[in-house]
């Protein structure tokens, strides 16, 4: 069966179409969840597709630079930071409250 070259023809747009796809779904994550964990899952994954459009620019440069492979490793760093605060946070309002849930948060002011 022979394969399709249209297939095999992945270029820029692809990537950022999937880079941006991923990004709205995270971001509809964020805005519309109420659930800590899930809100931390949404910001991971809008990270992600950052971090594909990063990827994608720097394999697709003409001067072939690795800048944007490199800035993916500080993205990784921010998002393993974010993750450790943000479930930091959430052991402590689950702690207090025996709930996970957004409304929570304003209570941990006291």
């Amino acid at each position: 069966m022979p394969i399709n070259d249209a297939l095999l023809n992945v270029g820029l747009s692809h990537y950022l179409i999937l880079s941006a796809l991923l990004f709205t779904l995270g971001l509809l994550g964020v805005l519309l969840r109420r659930n800590v964990i899930v809100i931390l899952m949404s910001i991971e994954l809008m990270l992600n597709a950052v971090n594909i459009t990063f990827v994608a620019f720097s394999r697709y440069s003409p001067t072939a630079n690795m800048d944007g492979q490199a800035m993916v490793f500080f993205v990784m760093t921010i998002a393993a930071a974010e993750a450790a605060v943000g479930l930091a946070l959430a052991t402590t309002i689950f702690k207090k409250f025996r709930e996970v849930n957004i409304r929570y948060f304003e209570h941990l002011k006291g």
